[in-house]
């Protein structure tokens, strides 16, 4: 059986506005958890910010990296504030 494939809709910060060259954007996706999206979206956008260093939002809670994401989700991936 293959994984049911979901639209996420993605708010990207710092780092990951840059190297994807968007604020926002909808995906169809089949990940299954954050973990999995951000490993798809790596491969898609090339970002260089490791998982480690990051926070995940969905639907406005931050939530572990193996938690379920859903069909209409948003997801925000909180890159660390550069220091000054």
């Amino acid at each position: 059986m293959s994984p049911k494939i979901k639209t996420v809709h993605l708010h990207y910060y710092a780092e990951l506005r840059d190297e994807s060259g968007v604020t926002d954007e909808s995906i169809e996706t089949s990940a299954v958890t954050p973990e999995d999206l951000y490993s798809e979206l790596c491969d898609r956008h090339g970002f260089t910010v490791e998982a480690d260093n990051m926070k995940v939002v969905v639907n406005a809670e931050i939530r572990e990296w193996g938690s379920a994401i859903r069909d209409g989700d948003t997801v925000i991936f909180l890159p660390p504030l550069p220091e000054e």
